[in-house]
C-alpha cells in the first residue's frame, strides 16, 4: 500500500522530527554530529531552505525549517547521514525509524516556542543544565549570538 502524500505547503515552515531506529543512537561521537551538521549545510546550499533552529540529541534530530522542497533536501540528509554512518560502524539493516515527521507551524508566536522548545531538549533529558551547554543546537547562535553558517534570521 502506498505512503499518503505529505502536506506541503508553500512558504511554510516545519517541525522536522527524525529519530534512530528503535530509538537507537544516531551520533556515538563528536566527528558523527560534524558530519550530520556538514550534511544540513549541504543541502542547504543545495535547496534553499531556511533554517530557524534545530537540536541533535544522541537518538534523535529536531530542525525548524521554512521549504517547498522539504522531500527532496530530508531525503539527501536521510540517506547520506545513514551511508555514512553503515560505512563507519560496519551496520546493515534499518537505520532510521519510519519516515521524519515534519509538523507544519504558523509563523507567529507558536514558531518562536517550538524553536525554544527543541532547543531545551537537552535540559529536559538532563544532558546538560543549561541549554547553551549542548554544543549541537542552534541556541547559542540563536540567543547568545554565536556565528552559525546554519542559522537563518528569522522574520515574523
Amino acid at each position: 500500500m502506498p505512503r499518503k502524500a505529505r502536506l506541503v505547503l508553500e512558504g511554510s515552515c516545519y517541525h522536522i522530527i527524525t529519530r534512530g531506529n528503535q530509538k537507537q543512537a544516531v551520533f556515538k561521537d563528536e566527528a558523527d554530529y560534524e558530519t550530520y551538521i556538514r550534511l544540513i549545510s549541504k543541502y542547504k546550499e543545495r535547496y534553499g531552505f531556511r533554517l530557524y533552529g534545530w537540536c541533535l540529541m544522541n537518538n534523535h534530530i529536531h530542525m525548524v525549517v521554512e521549504s517547498d522542497l522539504l522531500a527532496k533536501f530530508m531525503h539527501g540528509i536521510s540517506l547520506s547521514y545513514a551511508q555514512y554512518f553503515r560505512y563507519k560502524y560496519r551496520t546493515i539493516g534499518h537505520f532510521w525509524q519510519d519516515r521524519y515527521k515534519s509538523y507544519v507551524i504558523q509563523k507567529d508566536g507558536y514558531l518562536i516556542n517550538c524553536i525554544s522548545y527543541i532547543e531545551y531538549n537537552p535540559v529536559r533529558a538532563r544532558i546538560t543544565l543549561r541549554p547553551e551547554d549542548h554544543e549541537w543546537s542552534s541556541y547559542r547562535a540563536r540567543i547568545l549570538g554565536e556565528k552559525s553558517c546554519l542559522l537563518d534570521d528569522l522574520v515574523l
